[in-house]
Formats: C-alpha cells, structure tokens, sequence
C-alpha cells in the first residue's frame, strides 16, 4: 500500500515496487488517476482513493484491499505536503518564518505527520494481526541537516524565496516516530524504517542545481530515472537495518 502514490517520487517507487514483484495499491486523493495508473503503468495492482488525515478514509482502504488481497505486507508512508505559495510574488514574504502562515504550518503537520501517524495506527495494527508487515516512512534530507537558505538566492544575490519550517520540522519528525514504531513493533514481526532522499530534479533552474550539486557527495541531484535507487528502496523494503 502507498500512499500519495501520484506524487513526483510516489509513481516512481510504485513502478519499482511492481517490478521487484509487490501488488501496489496506489493510494492518493484523486481516485480516478490512481486507477488509470495502476491500470496503465503496473501490472496486478490497484487504485483506490485515500484522504490520510481521515482514519475513515484509511479503514475503507484497508478493508477493500482486505477483500481483494486478505493481507497487507507492505505500507509505504509517502504522502507530504510541501510549502506551495498561491502568489508567487507574495512568496517572498510569507516563506520567512516572522511571516509564515499559520494555517501553512498547521496543513503541513496534518499531512506529513498526523497522516503517518493515521495510517500506521490502522495499517499496522493488521499487521500485528498477521504477526508480518514492513512500514517503510519517507523521510528527507531536511529531516536530518536544516535547509540551507542560500540554495534558494537568485544568480544576482537576491532571494524570492525561503525554505519554510514546516517541511523540515515534519520531515524530523517523521524519523524520529519510525524509531518509536520500530522498537514499539518490533517484537510484533513488524519492521519500520525510513527512507531519506536528497533533492531530487523537477525543474529547479541550472543555477540551483548546480549549487545543490556541490554540496552533495556525488556532486549531483537525485535523478528518479536511476535504476539503482529504485533498487536500493527495494533493497530497504526487504532487509532491516
């Protein structure tokens, strides 16, 4: 099962997912796209519609996947939110943490936090259940290192934009609730881990990149078309570290 299955890495590890062999429930809001996905890009899979910051939500996924699949081996904690700003020329001001709106903060926590929280409570009680189950959280390297807010200065040294708390701050926190979940479960047979990606390409301009790049060490910006990361996410999925 993953959730926000439709985003920018979501459709890439469900794809790896179903070539190492795992029927992928593609879970995320729009219905509709998580069907024709799975129908178009995966083989015995299926698409469901998931809202995580609603447990009914989740107990009705649950209990279709029950009917068709009679166990959940595998949950993948995917869905986020990350900071998009209505008006752009207005980013400026309201991505400095003096100016961030509340209501940014608050839809952040409930997503990228409450939701994995949500969708462990349920998800996994099954599997303590079926005495089996691996939970893989997806993380971020902001929740490891704060965000550098020089990355985000324009070539002429002015900044449009600021890397907002919330991202960083529910990403931490997501690390920090697998750790509980692993050692909470693990005499249940259940495995939690996380699962960390650096930046990853969709569109920054060469400028950013290049900037990005240097600090990384492979010099480069995580590309989703690599083979072998969608290798070492299986890898992850199938060995405890």
């Amino acid at each position: 099962m993953f959730t926000g299955a439709l985003g920018l890495i979501g459709q890439q590890h469900c794809i790896a997912l179903n070539e190492a062999g795992a029927h992928v429930i593609v879970a995320d809001l729009d219905e509709k796209k998580c069907i024709d996905f799975a129908k178009n890009k995966l083989e015995y899979s299926m698409g469901h519609h998931l809202d995580v910051t609603k447990p009914e939500s989740i107990s009705a996924l649950m209990s279709d996947v029950l009917v068709d699949y009679r166990r959940i081996d595998i949950l993948v904690n995917n869905a986020a939110v990350n900071d998009m700003f209505e008006n752009p020329k207005a980013a400026s001001e309201q991505s400095q943490f003096e100016n961030y709106p509340l209501d940014l903060w608050q839809k952040s926590i409930d997503v990228n936090l409450t939701g994995v929280f949500l969708c462990s409570q349920i998800i996994g009680s099954q599997m303590v259940i079926q005495r089996k189950g691996s939970i893989i959280n997806i993380g971020s390297t902001y929740g490891v290192s704060a965000p550098n807010q020089n990355l985000y200065r324009q070539v002429d040294g002015s900044q449009s934009f600021f890397k907002p708390p919330a991202y960083p701050v529910t990403k931490a926190g997501v690390i920090m609730f697998s750790k509980f979940l692993a050692a909470y479960w693990g005499n249940k047979g259940i495995r939690v881990n996380t699962l960390s990606p650096g930046g990853v390409e969709n569109g920054q301009s060469d400028y950013f990149i290049e900037n990005y790049s240097k600090r990384t060490p492979l010099g480069r910006m995580h590309n989703l078309l690599i083979i072998r990361e969608r290798w070492c996410f299986w890898r992850v999925m199938r060995h405890p570290i």
